[in-house]
């Protein structure tokens, strides 16, 4: 695998000098395109510097070792270190998602359970809120639709992200998130102190930096107008503001009401739109090209199950990599890190295995 790091030094180079060209800033989709490309490949020069260094340092130890006993020790601890870098460059040199630096669009939605389900779902909602605060990134509510108790039957919000390292990115961790949480608790709703088992799924989308990303012709769109209703459609259900927008080459359907005006509500259900596009497309490209191997933990598909959340046991269980503690209540109020990086560390190593595989 490391026959490809000098065209990665190569191309490190070539960027940091385009990134140093002021002109370049005229672009700022194409600047913030550099620089994400940059701090995905600061990783792999430094990393490269680290083994190269360790390599060498070993070489010349190995030539003084007979001679001096000090370098006989010294060869020791660089033997020791040397796996640990070997290593470290190697995961570095997996090929990335490409959409593991963007923003994202996460959704939530009740599934089997009714009340109780809109619950969990309001509860998985603060989980990612508290998550992203521990990360230092933003949140905005994009939309949501309550339920009587308070619930969230759908919500969506967005999640951005402070640095430009696809590694640290939104979508690098979050992305593993899609599917079917299941939840074991009594509800609120339970007189008799029963256990029942309720679902919510999870959406993630990456989303879209630049509207001209993602092409969308207006004739493709059928927009709908109609009268907001519900909580939080109160101030607005006097006129038609709600908007439902059906792009229709591909059937996705994207309805807002939440704003108080139409022109917002429509803004957000392209925001949305583009996203759901985005998503799309690279599904078709994953199912189109057959080198291309997804990855066997990421999923958006709501109707698998990925993990489950028991309240009486105080426990958390990843289904897809075996993941499991008993700090439940600390993960629903934002401590999913090492939830999240035990499904990191499979899909590493699944792509590692992947690679092995095809030089055989």
């Amino acid at each position: 695998m490391f026959e490809s790091v000098q065209g990665l030094l190569d191309e490190h180079a070539e960027l940091q000098r385009r990134l140093s060209d002021p002109a370049v800033y005229q672009d700022q989709a194409l600047a913030r395109k550099l620089g994400r490309r940059g701090a995905q490949l600061n990783g792999i020069v430094e990393a490269h510097r680290r083994w190269k260094q360790i390599t060498e340092d070993l070489a010349a130890a190995r030539e003084m070792a007979d001679e001096d006993p000090d370098f006989a020790a010294e060869v020791a601890e660089l033997e020791e270190a040397l796996p640990a870098a070997e290593e470290k460059l190697r995961r570095l040199l997996i090929p990335r998602d490409p959409n593991d630096a963007r923003n994202v669009i996460l959704e939530v939605k009740g599934g089997e359970g009714g009340d109780e389900a809109a619950l969990f779902a309001a509860d998985l909602l603060r989980m990612y809120t508290r998550y992203a605060e521990s990360k230092g990134w933003k949140t905005e509510m994009i939309s949501y639709n309550e339920s009587d108790l308070g619930g969230y039957k759908d919500a969506q919000v967005a999640i951005k992200g402070t640095s430009n390292d696809p590694a640290e990115g939104v979508y690098a961790h979050l992305k593993y998130e899609g599917g079917v949480h299941r939840v074991q608790r009594v509800p609120v709703t339970e007189s008799q102190g029963r256990i029942h088992t309720s679902a919510a799924g999870v959406l993630v989308l990456p989303e879209v930096d630049e509207p001209e990303e993602i092409e969308i012709h207006q004739n493709d769109l059928k927009i709908d107008v109609y009268r907001s209703s519900g909580p939080g459609g109160q101030s607005v259900n006097t006129t038609d503001s709600a908007v439902r927008i059906t792009h229709l080459p591909t059937g996705i359907v994207v309805a807002m009401q939440n704003e108080k005006s139409q022109l917002q509500n429509r803004e957000a259900a392209m925001r949305v739109l583009r996203s759901r596009l985005l998503a799309h497309q690279q599904e078709q490209i994953d199912a189109e090209n057959s080198a291309a191997r997804a990855s066997q933990v990421r999923t958006m598909d709501r109707s698998e199950r990925i993990r489950t959340y028991n309240f009486p046991e105080n426990r958390i269980a990843d289904h897809r990599t075996g993941y499991k503690a008993y700090n439940l209540d600390a993960v629903m109020n934002g401590d999913l890190e090492p939830v999240i990086q035990s499904c990191i560390e499979m899909d590493e190593q699944s792509r590692l295995d992947a690679l092995a595989d095809e030089k055989k």
